[in-house]
């Protein structure tokens, strides 16, 4: 899961970035309105955790612009803004929950948590399976014919990646972004070097990781046709 965190406040935002990434999230962050309506528009996240209180560019026009645009992004609001009208007014405007500071980092894990689960309930699975492997995305747990094989947040998401794209071509450069998020990059050679990992690991539980590398295009998940 990608998320977008627009915050001014250094301290807050780089408390709830240090939070997520410890629960496995793909975060792009700033402190700026105008920059995060910039990173809103172009990219795609799976959620943003917008202030209200920003500079350049508000809150509440950037969540304004951003269902003009008819993006389907969710958006949950931070704010210290704690009258019922400002909560009505930011869910009247798109905002699929508002969330009032000072807050619980549980409250905010669990208000996302109930956010993508209602984006994802007619579309997408959160299991992964494939050549006895399963991908669980809810308990965090990657298994191979039940064994559970312990992967790091890193090679979690190369996995998430690859199991949730299975059938097609996934190139680094896709794979970087699910990992690391917009902004920083995650080289072929670092990529290789956590598949390897997860090769060795699930050969110690008996089972042949299906990735495999098309040269010159990416990673694919190869999973045996039986019979």
């Amino acid at each position: 899961m990608k998320l977008l965190i627009i915050e001014d406040s250094e301290p807050l935002r780089r408390g709830i970035v240090v939070g997520l990434n410890n629960l496995g999230f793909t975060l792009d962050e700033t402190g700026d309105g105008s920059m995060g309506l910039s990173m809103a528009l172009s990219n795609q996240y799976d959620l943003i955790i917008l202030d209200l209180m920003l500079p350049n560019v508000d809150g509440m026009s950037i969540l304004r612009t951003i269902r003009m645009q008819a993006l389907e992004t969710k958006v949950l609001i931070l704010s210290a803004k704690t009258l019922p009208q400002d909560k009505i007014d930011g869910l009247m405007q798109g905002a699929d929950d508002y969330l009032t500071k000072p807050f619980s980092f549980e409250e905010l894990h669990a208000r996302i948590l109930a956010i993508l689960r209602r984006g994802q309930m007619t579309k997408i699975d959160n299991r992964h399976q494939a050549a006895g492997f399963c991908l669980d995305l809810e308990t965090k747990r990657f298994t191979y014919l039940d064994q559970e094989i312990e992967l790091t947040r890193n090679e979690f998401k190369i996995i998430e990646c690859l199991f949730a794209a299975k059938g097609r071509v996934v190139n680094v450069e896709m794979i970087s972004e699910a990992v690391v998020g917009t902004f920083d990059y995650l080289s072929k050679n670092t990529i290789e070097s956590h598949l390897s990992s997860v090769r060795k690991k699930s050969r110690e539980k008996g089972g042949t990781l299906p990735i495999k590398n098309k040269r010159g295009f990416g990673y694919y998940v190869d999973e045996p046709v039986e019979g």
